[in-house]
């Protein structure tokens, strides 16, 4: 499993949100990021009880999802995905730093030129959020 995920994504800290691929093939992806207290965000949301921002949480899905059909050399290298949009959000859980998110990541309908998946962001055994999204596929 390549796990060099700068190899796998285009994003760049600070906002790159996935620290391994755990798995990856064509149904399903699991990714996982710990959330530092040192996260760009946390300063104004909220500075005395941080707080995930939710779309963030969306972004970490989406991003497992990218890498993890990086990984398994469904996307091209040269090729980069855009959300188009985001449908089926639920935020069920408030994830606080320190927190290990566990992406759990279903491949919908993955075709060259659009992503559609669905997935769940989990802490420990309870659910923080959960989505479906569609990505458009483009070349640099």
């Amino acid at each position: 499993m390549n796990n060099d995920i700068e190899a796998l994504l285009p994003h760049r800290s600070p906002f790159l949100f996935v620290d391994e691929i755990v798995s990856a093939d064509e149904k399903r992806i699991v990714a996982r990021h710990v959330f530092t207290e040192k996260e760009f965000f946390f300063a104004g949301h909220f500075p005395e009880y941080p707080v995930v921002p939710g779309v963030i949480l969306i972004e970490t899905m989406a991003q497992s999802g990218g890498a993890g059909l990086r990984c398994i050399g469904a996307l091209g290298g040269d090729s980069l995905f855009f959300l188009a949009s985001v449908d089926k959000v639920k935020f069920r859980r408030q994830v606080r730093p320190g927190e290990d998110v566990r992406s759990e990541i279903e491949n919908l309908r993955v075709s060259s030129n659009m992503i559609k998946q669905a997935g769940k962001a989990y802490v420990g055994d309870e659910i923080a959020a959960e989505a479906e999204w569609l990505c458009l596929v483009g070349n640099r």
